[in-house]
């Protein structure tokens, strides 16, 4: 690439990151960008996302409409209610927003490998292929007859069948089901989704070859979460990382590589472009959800947390991420709403040795607050 106008530091990188996904009114992500979806929609966002980080079902409708200014709580909602979002299990183990359509081709590349890993769990909980196959008869049978079921409900069906639930067997027959692609989370009821037949619920999806599954997986990755590294796409997705090079080769021409910190990270030209034209979001304060594609969507998380900084935002290393204040492309502190009503305010908490936020962050730290209410009403 060209020399650039903006000489390259981690808040540089990290607003490069907000602008790819979608976080910055500036930036080519995703309404700027040649052939991609006009944010018109909640649906429009997770598409241009590939995969969105969803197993807290609040902080994953968040996660949307934060990227999406004009979308509410509501408009969320309604777009898992009519499967124009769907979420399941299509890498890693863990739930995710994904467009429908990308759904089928996902599991293909990836339910095989997860499946491999988790033999001898599923050996200790005395899961067979065998009792799948009979979970699975048991589960499009109850929903043929009565519709979208509950978990709660299909596993009392499990139970009575044969198939115990108890000590986690009954989420891991659940999963599998969701990986090879007969069940998928349906419509809510209340926060909790319905189980629903896959090919019913999405009767068009998408069946890629393998190779070219990979690389269309890569780029897209590469266009809403540059710059990003191969290994951090290899991590995200659990391709292995020969495949996501060969990958990489293939797509080479339609992405573009910068050098930082002695690490190659690749981004789409539009987003390369903004360090001639100049990177926005630099007086940026936002308030993002917890297990927010902005931190989790990457195996190194250090160029937006310090590692200094990675136990306040896991405390006890529990698995569970707090909501955080970004400002300036980089992860500065962790916040929440408390009260309740029109009581309700969001109070945040910046780390240790990060400095006190000054009149302009904090009027744009009550924007984003009052950005965050404003979706909640809708």
């Amino acid at each position: 690439m060209s020399p650039t106008a903006v000489r390259l530091s981690r808040s540089v990188m990290g607003r490069l990151r907000l602008a790819s996904q979608g976080l910055t009114a500036a930036g080519p992500a995703p309404a700027a960008v040649p052939g991609s979806a006009v944010p018109g929609s909640a649906e429009d966002v997770v598409r241009w996302m590939t995969a969105m980080q969803g197993q807290d079902l609040q902080a994953a409708l968040w996660a949307v409409g934060v990227r999406h200014p004009g979308c509410g709580l509501s408009d969320v909602r309604a777009a898992l209610d009519d499967g124009s979002i769907v979420r399941s299990w299509p890498m890693r183990g863990t739930l995710h927003l994904v467009a429908p359509e990308d759904l089928g081709w996902m599991l293909d590349l990836t339910a095989e490998r997860l499946t491999r890993s988790i033999a001898a769990r599923h050996r200790e909980l005395a899961i067979s292929w065998a009792d799948i196959e009979a979970s699975r008869d048991v589960a499009l049978a109850r929903i043929a007859a009565g519709g979208p079921v509950s978990r709660a409900d299909l596993f009392k069906e499990f139970d009575a069948a044969g198939q115990a639930t108890a000590g986690q067997r009954g989420i891991h027959i659940l999963g599998t089901l969701c990986r090879h692609g007969w069940l998928v989370q349906g419509p809510l009821a209340g926060n909790q989704q319905l189980l629903v037949a896959f090919d019913e619920w999405i009767p068009v999806s998408r069946r890629l070859e393998r190779a070219e599954a990979v690389a269309e997986f890569l780029l897209r990755y590469i266009r809403s979460h540059g710059p990003a590294t191969v290994r951090d796409f290899a991590w995200w997705t659990q391709i292995p990382l020969t495949e996501a090079r060969a990958a990489l080769e293939a797509i080479r021409s339609q992405v573009v590589e910068v050098e930082f910190g002695g690490v190659g990270y690749w981004m789409s030209p539009e987003t390369a472009a903004l360090l001639d034209s100049g990177v926005p979001g630099a007086r940026s304060v936002l308030l993002l959800p917890g297990f927010d594609e902005f931190v989790l969507g990457y195996q190194d998380r250090s160029l937006v947390l310090a590692p200094a900084h990675f136990d306040s935002i896991v405390p006890g290393g529990n698995g569970v991420f707090k909501k955080t204040v970004v400002a300036a492309g980089q992860v500065v502190g962790t916040w929440a709403r408390e009260g309740t009503g029109r009581a309700a305010a969001v109070v945040p908490e910046l780390f240790d040795g990060i400095p006190p936020l000054g009149p302009a962050a904090q009027a744009a730290l009550a924007k984003a607050a009052r950005r965050y209410e404003a979706f909640l009403a809708r």
